[in-house]
Formats: structure tokens, sequence, C-alpha cells
């Protein structure tokens, strides 16, 4: 499969990006190129995924810059730059929360203080987890128990503050994938001991999982709920105290898409690019 740009960071992460990179060339094949997101891309026939542009959220202003630039340039993206834009920021789930979708318990500060974490404590009880609004792999993410300081780093920052999910702890964070509107696999994603945080550099680890029916109802009207298509994505959701499922994110940018756990390895992913490559 040829005509295919996957998007990489413009520096570091020197251990992950290439081990990446040769997991994706096996499912797409090795006419696939990737660049990285900073760089200009030549308009062409072909299509462009972000999948590896990973610390995009530390420079948002050139992250902005590149949407614009893409938009107006025609550039053919996997995922609409619109779609893309609006997924950007987490408080796309107060758009979502108002169509319907249960998503996590959320409020934001426009900068976080003493007040809105007082406010935040009597709304969703004491231990909360506060995150910036634009972040990936838990980049400036914290778990506040009672009598616990607001960071340094985040004081005085935009923030959104949710409630500490016990299920994290005791069953996981859920990942459903689906690739041009179709289901694909699911992962159970179980952080390490005493942590709140799935991701591999906290310790987390991922196993295979059969997607439960209210899973799916969440992640399809999530998608229905998202303003436009989008060829991608990644669902993720937590059991919450009444036993339903919550949104967690819905990644639409650069997720990990763990297709060494799709049981086709990746061919409906791929079937879902070559399908738009030949419209």
């Amino acid at each position: 499969m040829a005509d295919i740009c996957i998007l990489t960071p413009d520096s570091g992460y020197a251990d992950s990006v290439p081990r990446a990179e040769n997991e994706l060339r096996a499912v797409l094949g090795e006419a696939v190129r990737f660049q990285p997101w900073t760089a200009p891309l030549p308009h062409g026939d072909g299509i462009v995924l972000p999948l590896l542009a990973w610390g995009y959220q530390s420079r948002g202003a050139d992250w902005s810059a590149a949407l614009d630039t893409w938009e107006a340039a025609g550039i053919p993206m996997a995922n609409p730059v619109p779609l893309m834009r609006w997924n950007t920021d987490k408080r796309y789930l107060f758009d979502l929360e108002a169509k319907g979708v249960p998503v996590i318990p959320t409020a934001f500060a426009q900068a976080l203080s003493d007040v809105d974490m007082a406010e935040a404590r009597a709304r969703f009880g004491d231990t909360v987890i506060v995150k910036p609004p634009v972040s990936g792999g838990a980049d400036g993410t914290y778990r506040l128990a009672p009598g616990d300081p607001i960071p340094a780093d985040v004081v005085g920052k935009p923030m959104l503050i949710q409630p500490m999910m016990a299920a994290i702890a005791t069953e996981g964070e859920y990942s459903l994938f689906y690739f041009g509107g179709a289901f694909s696999h699911a992962i159970l994603k179980v952080p390490s001991a005493g942590d709140f945080r799935v991701q591999e550099q906290f310790g987390g680890r991922e196993i295979t999982v059969e997607a439960s029916e209210d899973a799916r109802a969440v992640a399809e009207q999530a998608l229905r709920a998202a303003p436009g298509e989008a060829l991608y994505a990644r669902i993720d959701m937590v059991r919450g105290a009444d036993g339903g499922l919550r949104l967690m994110e819905l990644e639409l940018i650069e997720p990990a898409l763990f297709l060494s756990h799709a049981a086709d390895s990746g061919r409906l992913f791929a079937e879902a690019l070559s399908a738009r490559l030949t419209l």
C-alpha cells in the first residue's frame, strides 16, 4: 500500500518511534513514509495520519498553525482537520455530554486555585484528578488526595478536574478501536499497583479482551456525537460507581492503536485506508 504519510515527533522519543514505525510498516507495507509533523506536507493524492505526532500538546501554537496550514492547503488527512482541531482540547467532553454520551464527570477551571479544588471535591469526592485540557501521555496529570497542594506546574493554569474513578485500580480502563466506522478490537489497560496511570511508561500493561455490548454502545454513541467522521478512533472508558461505563477520552489524533491485539493483526485498519485512497 502506497501514498500513506505518517507524521512523527520532530524530536525526542528516540526509543519509541522506530518500534512504532516498524509496527505500522508491518501492517501498511514498506511504501508508507514517515516525516516530522512540523515539516511541510506536499499536496498529493495520498493520505496523511498524525499517528506518531507525539508531543504536539507541548507546542500548542505550532500545532494550531499546522492544522490551519493543512486545512488551507487541502491536505488529505485521514481524520478531517476540523475534527482533529475539536479533539485537541479535552473540553470536547462537554460537547459529548451535551449530546447524551455518558462521560466521566468533569469540571473546568480557567486558572486552577484552591477554591476550584474545594468546589470540585464537594462535587466529586475528596480525591480528584487534574489534567490540562490539551495533554497526552498523562503529561501534567495529577491525583490529588485530601491535603495535597496543587502542584506548582499547574497552579493558575487552565485545568480539567475529575473524580478519581475507583474502577481504574480494581478493573482497569477499556479501549475500543474503530477503523472506517467498524469495530476492530478491544483491550483492557491496567495500571501498576498504587498508580492510576495506565500508560506503559508508568508500568501499565494491556490485556486483549472481548468488547461487551455496553462498551460498544458507549463507543459508538461517542463516535456518532463527534463533529465529523473518523477513519481511525480509540475510545477509552472506565466503569463508574453505578456499574455503567463512562467515556474517559475519544482519541482521534495520535492514539496508540495496539494492532498486535487485533485478531486480524490490523487488516481492517489497512483496508479502511485503502478504501479511502481509492475514493
